[in-house]
């Protein structure tokens, strides 16, 4: 009685977050929650992240951030989620992505300056012939056009895949649903053009290191961040990504670093 009580509890403060979860009614045992909510907030220095500096990315990051624009705070609202760009870092202090102007090579540096808040995740499995893979690829894509179908598509497929995403939907109901619902809403998009999540999945794909089986076409900058470790992810992922650090903090982070500093 207990557990099922507890269940339906957490059934509903997740369905107010409206956000996936994972169950394990065995972690009742072990003192724990059974339930496992998605998580949607973005580490920062001040609760358990860690800054770091471009020196310390190794090729093949992944490259999360965002923008104060209006665009950017469009798609995390979409996603409700902290992020709403994703590149790939390939090393030498090159960044790739794909953007509304078409699929681009640029510094670290450069790329740093456009964005708001910018945090790196990497597979643990990455070598350097995987890397050698991306940025072949990353170079014979470079200057080609956006994929704007795509990402048109995505915008009514975010809002109608929140019902695959329900809370205690399992795990491979979820990802079945998700994908049923991509294969008929996205299948008019065209493959050889990228928006950026989907330029970074590809790259993946290429170098035989893929982050997941799902097609490209429906993860979002929010899919990625959600493969981390520890978090529950929305489809299905080959390997958790490992949190490596922020390379810049927006001004609302820096100001609650600021708060957890002083003195109470």
């Amino acid at each position: 009685m207990l557990i099922a009580r507890t269940l339906l509890l957490l059934s509903l403060l997740a369905s107010l977050a409206a956000c996936a979860s994972h169950v394990n009614p065995m972690a009742i045992t072990e003192g724990q929650s059974p339930v496992r909510l998605q998580n949607r907030l973005l580490l920062t220095p001040t609760n358990g992240g860690q800054r770091i500096a471009p020196a310390d990315l190794q090729a093949g990051d992944i490259i999360l951030s965002n923008t104060n624009g209006i665009v950017s705070a469009g798609i995390r609202v979409m996603t409700v989620a902290p992020v709403s760009h994703a590149a790939l870092y390939l090393g030498d202090g090159q960044i790739a992505e794909a953007v509304g102007a078409g699929t681009s090579i640029r510094s670290t540096a450069d790329f740093m300056a456009d964005e708001s808040t910018i945090v790196a995740f990497r597979h643990p499995g990455i070598r350097p012939e995987h890397a050698e893979v991306m940025r072949g690829f990353a170079r014979q894509h470079d200057g080609k056009k956006y994929n704007v179908v795509g990402i048109v598509l995505q915008a009514p497929f975010t809002i109608q895949r929140q019902y695959c995403e329900l809370p205690l939907i399992p795990g491979l109901v979820r990802d079945f649903c998700i994908r049923g619902l991509a294969a008929v809403q996205l299948g008019a998009a065209r493959n050889d053009r990228f928006f950026c999540s989907q330029f970074v999945l590809e790259a993946y794909h290429q170098a035989k290191l893929p982050l997941t089986s799902a097609d490209p076409l429906l993860v979002s900058p929010a899919d990625l961040l959600h493969m981390r470790e520890g978090d529950v992810p929305s489809v299905r992922t080959e390997q958790a990504l490992q949190y490596v650090g922020h390379l810049k903090t927006g001004p609302a982070a820096v100001e609650t670093e600021v708060a957890a500093r002083q003195p109470e």
